[in-house]
């Protein structure tokens, strides 16, 4: 297994970077079904990430947020949560890491990465649907499991708040959903809901191409989520390759169960062609970094 000399484990940890409805909790539970691979029982532990931050505004934290008492515990609960589950590979995957790689790594830093990215406009449409959504209490209990137990009058106050403003938003969408860059509360008052999907992806993107770039190439690969749908086995094998993670060739296929190509491409069928003439300047650049320009072989395959 690849580890650091500095912080060995008897596991390696894995990190999905990826923004909201890029296809990251496929992507995760594809890998947790090789032998050996294991990870937390819910969405996203975005708790853990914020300990002792949970005043913080939005989720761009650097690495002089990762003080000794946050990496110490953080450190534990991934600690924790290999041992339980008596993982050699303990995979983990919050959005909103998408927004402060560098924090990340300063606290894991003997960590890989996988970076997944996705068309743009298929994400815009996906997430339009996140940021309107009815209360979902299974889906709120598992990820409540994970909460400082000092944290939790706190996120549970804002949590009814942020559902009481979905009520009476005249586009009954939330006060905030996924993550938050540093002026996300000025955006979102003065664009609609498909603007504000578009600036939030692309604002995840560019922070975690600019910021992965840093770090030594070994340690990160890129994925687009249209070329692991169409072709799973081989994009599957460059992760376990890359990162050494155990699997043959039927815990391979038998991983990749259920990956589907049905979302690829839906933007264009569900998003009038005026929504994406108005997302299009938002998510331009981000598009070109990510290889989903004009000329680029996965757009025209989405498309």
């Amino acid at each position: 297994m690849l580890l650091s000399h500095s912080h060995a484990r008897h596991y390696q940890p894995l990190i999905i970077i990826g923004a909201p409805r890029t296809g990251t909790n496929m992507l995760r539970d594809v890998l947790c079904r090789l032998p050996g691979v294991t990870t937390w029982p819910c969405d996203e532990i975005n708790y853990i990430w914020r300990y002792r931050h949970r005043n913080i505004p939005h989720d761009e934290f650097n690495a002089s947020h990762a003080t000794p008492n946050v990496t110490r515990y953080i450190r534990r609960a991934f600690d924790r949560m290999a041992h339980q589950d008596h993982g050699r590979c303990l995979v983990e995957k919050t959005c909103a890491n998408s927004l402060r790689v560098p924090f990340v790594d300063a606290v894991i830093p003997d960590a890989r990465y996988v970076f997944l990215v996705r068309d743009g406009r298929d994400v815009v449409a996906s997430a339009m649907k996140r940021w309107t959504a009815p209360l979902d209490i299974s889906y709120l209990l598992k990820k409540a499991r994970y909460v400082p137990t000092f944290d939790l009058p706190f996120y549970a106050c804002r949590y009814l708040q942020n559902r009481c403003i979905r009520l009476f938003h005249h586009e009954k969408r939330l006060a905030v959903w996924g993550p938050r860059w540093q002026d996300w509360k000025e955006t979102a008052k003065n664009v609609s809901l498909p603007e504000l999907c578009a600036i939030q992806w692309a604002r995840c993107v560019e922070a975690a191409h600019r910021d992965l770039s840093q770090l030594d190439p070994r340690r990160v690969l890129t994925l687009h989520y249209e070329d692991f749908v169409h072709n799973p086995i081989i994009e599957l094998q460059r992760i376990t390759e890359r990162f050494q993670l155990p699997g043959d060739d039927p815990h391979l296929c038998a991983a990749i169960q259920g990956v589907s190509v049905g979302s690829v491409g839906k933007a264009q069928k569900s998003l009038a062609p005026e929504i994406l003439a108005q997302i299009s300047p938002h998510i331009a650049r981000a598009q070109e970094l990510t290889g989903y320009g004009e000329t680029s072989h996965i757009k025209s395959r989405a498309a």
